[in-house]
C-alpha cells in the first residue's frame, strides 16, 4: 500500500528527473526524491523498494551510491536490526565543505596538468587556464557566501 499521495509521487518523479540530469542513476534519483518528499523522514530498505517499485538490486545500488556521496544517511533504533534511511539535508554545510575540498584537489591536479601540456595547443591550454582560474575563484567565494548567508539568518 502506497503512503505517497499522487501529488507527492509526481514530485518524487520531478526531483528524480532533476537529479538524473546531475548524473544520478534513475533509482538513486527516485530514492533521494522519496526521502525528500515523503511525510515520514526515515524509511527502511523494504519501504523504499515497495514505495518506488524497484528491484532489491536497484535499491541497494542506489542507497550505496547516495550513502557514499553523503546525500543520505542511516540510523538504527534500539532493538531493531533494520537501518532507516533519511536525507542528509541537515548536514549540507559539511557536504558543501567536502565538495569544496574535492574541487580544490581537482584544481591542484589541473594546475599540474597545465605544466605538462604542450604549448602547441594554445586554445585548449587557454580554456584549461580559465577553468583553473574559475575553480580558484569559486573556492574563495563560496565560503564567503556561506558566511554572509549565516550572518543574514542570525
Amino acid at each position: 500500500m502506497s503512503k505517497l499521495r499522487e501529488t507527492q509521487k509526481q514530485l518524487v518523479e520531478r526531483v528524480g528527473v532533476a537529479h538524473e540530469r546531475e548524473g544520478l542513476s534513475p533509482a538513486a534519483a527516485r530514492i533521494l526524491g522519496m526521502l525528500l518528499v515523503a511525510d515520514e523522514t526515515e524509511h527502511t530498505f523494504e519501504e523504499i523498494q515497495s514505495e518506488l517499485g524497484l528491484s532489491k538490486s536497484a535499491v541497494s545500488n542506489g542507497l550505496n551510491h547516495l550513502l557514499n556521496g553523503r546525500s543520505i544517511e542511516y540510523i538504527t533504533r534500539p532493538g531493531d536490526r533494520r537501518r532507516y534511511f533519511r536525507s542528509a539535508i541537515s548536514a549540507f554545510p559539511q557536504h558543501l565543505s567536502h565538495k569544496m575540498k574535492d574541487m580544490l584537489e581537482i584544481m591542484h591536479i589541473l594546475k599540474e596538468v597545465q605544466t605538462q601540456r604542450t604549448p602547441e595547443t594554445e586554445e585548449f591550454n587557454r580554456h584549461l587556464a580559465e577553468l583553473v582560474d574559475f575553480m580558484g575563484f569559486i573556492n574563495k567565494e563560496i565560503p564567503l557566501l556561506v558566511e554572509k548567508w549565516k550572518a543574514n539568518r542570525a
